[in-house]
This record gives structure tokens, sequence and C-alpha cells, in this order.
């Protein structure tokens, strides 16, 4: 490792994505490593799908590593036990949280609800250790200086709320990525439907969302990009149907979809890619359509509150 540059620990292809964005913003300083988690295919397929792009100067990709580095300057996933062991142990002075889908907006939530809040993922069922570690982070995360990177939509409350928790809020909007030349042949079909991982974590009934993606392909050709986590028997269920065109698991969409043309529209659950290719591909005529998820396709799983946050999520 190049110990002139500061590391960034990634784990899932947006908060690498994010973590170039930081650093093109100036936010990480003039020297950043990416170093992603390995064992991940979906990383190894981003990293090579943005080392084939113009990086920011004074980035470097580096090569997957099973440990996080002791020392980092950025992360993605503040609810990693992982992570919040790294802040308790190896004290930082400047810490970046880089956006990790709708988890970046619970996150905001529990810093505005004060310092004793534990940082808990929205479905955790944590034992007592898992809480004091979360708790111990939230501590942590009050005596040092916190930045939250984000593309994401926080209302003005939530905001304002933050930054009087003293943790500084910077909005970004995919710049760098919007600057990059386009080199992926966009799908020809009009409408892009965005998978989702809601099925494969037992939160909406898989017979539903199939059926409703069946519908949809009743009315016209559709391009299907699945979610990175989806079951592969699933996919091999949404194959068989006609006039539907199903896309490797890869890159991310953002990546993927930023050729979409004027006319085309993409279709999507709650997700962190609809604020995400908004700002992307919105300018370019192409719309972004939250689809919110009907009261029937909910499982026991998925509780009140979790339905609630997703359910916002898809309406702003």
């Amino acid at each position: 490792m190049n110990s002139k540059r500061e590391p960034a620990w990634v784990e899932s292809p947006l908060q690498m994505i994010c973590v170039v964005e930081a650093h093109h913003a100036g936010v990480l300083g003039p020297s950043t490593l990416v170093v992603p988690r390995a064992g991940l295919k979906a990383l190894k397929a981003t990293r090579r799908e943005l080392a084939r792009l113009d990086l920011p100067e004074g980035l470097e990709l580096d090569g997957p590593r099973p440990r996080m580095p002791r020392h980092v300057r950025a992360v993605g996933d503040a609810f990693s036990g992982r992570v919040q062991l790294r802040w308790l142990t190896a004290r930082q002075p400047h810490i970046v949280v880089v956006d990790d889908g709708l988890a970046t907006i619970r996150l905001l939530e529990l810093i505005a609800e004060g310092p004793f809040r534990p940082l808990l993922r929205a479905r955790a069922t944590p034992g007592p250790l898992r809480k004091v570690l979360g708790l111990a982070a939230a501590l942590r995360l009050r005596t040092t200086e916190v930045s939250v990177f984000t593309a994401l939509e926080v209302p003005d409350k939530l905001a304002q709320a933050v930054r009087e928790a003293g943790v500084e809020l910077i909005r970004h909007d995919f710049a760098w990525l919007r600057a990059q030349p386009l080199s992926e042949p966009r799908p020809p079909e009009r409408t892009v439907v965005l998978g989702t991982s809601l099925v494969r974590n037992g939160l909406v009934h898989r017979e539903r969302y199939l059926k409703w993606i069946a519908s949809l392909a009743e009315q016209e050709p559709l391009a299907y990009f699945p979610h990175r986590r989806e079951d592969p028997v699933d996919l091999a269920l949404i194959r068989e149907r006609p006039g539907i065109t199903v896309h490797e698991p890869g890159v991310p969409a953002e990546l993927s979809l930023r050729g979409l043309a004027a006319g085309q529209r993409v279709l999507s659950l709650p997700s962190t890619a609809i604020t995400s290719l908004r700002v992307l591909l919105g300018p370019r005529g192409v719309a972004v359509e939250p689809v919110e998820v009907p009261d029937d396709w909910w499982t026991s799983r998925a509780a009140p509150s979790l339905r609630s946050h997703l359910t916002g999520a898809a309406r702003t």
C-alpha cells in the first residue's frame, strides 16, 4: 500500500463510485487509495469499469483486500461491525461516510436523534454486545469530525438536525461520473426495470413481485437489470418470460444505465438508484419512476417502521 495515500474502505459498488466522487470534489484530500473488500464479484466488476474511465488525479484503485486497513479516511457502511471496531481501536481525526444505499438516511436519522442512539441497521435484531458496539460507535462519532457525502435527497429538517449535531453534510450530483464519456450501448427497450433485493431479503412476496414483472412484459418489451443479490432461481424464471431481456448482474445501474436517452424510462422499487439515476439521467430526458410497494406485497418480516422508511424513499 502506498503510505502517502489515504485509504478509503469500500464494500459495495455504490460506495466505490461515491469515494471517487468524494475525491473528485476535494473532500478526501489530494491522495486517495480505494481499497475494496475481497470476495465480492460486484466490486471487481465495478473496479474494472471505473479503471476504464478517466479517474481523478491523485486517486488509485487498489486490489481487493480481506481486511480493512487500520486507518481509513472514508467508509460507506457505518453499520458494519468491522467499521465500528476500527473507529474505536484506531482513532481517526476526520471520518468521511459516503453513500451506502438507503442506510445513509437511517444513519442521518440516528445522528439527529442524539448521541445515545446505537448505530444499528433498520432490520437488525442485535444482541447485547452488538448494541454496546453500536452505542460506542455513536458516541465516538460525537467526538470525531464527521462528514457525510451524499447524493440522496435529505429533507431540510433532517439536514438541519444533522448539522446541529456537529456533522458536516455535503451534497453532490455525481459531477465526475456525468463528465465521463459513454462507452456501453444502451438497451433498445423503452422501459428498463431495476431488480430488487427485497425479495431475497424476505421482505416482499416472491410470487407478487414476479407477477408484476410478467404483467409489465405483457404490455411492452422490457430490459431487466438484476440487483446484485437477486436469487438466481428468480432470474431464471424472469428469463423464461417472453418480452424480457435479462442483463447479467455486474456493475451498478449508475454505470450501466448512464447512456439511456430521452424517451426511455426506468422503473424501480424503493432503492437508492432512484435518486442517483434521476441526477444522472434527468437532464437527458429519461424518466426515473419509483414504484411504491403495495401493502399485500409485504411479508411479516417487514416491520411497519421499515415499510414506512422504504415507502418514503419511493415517494421522494
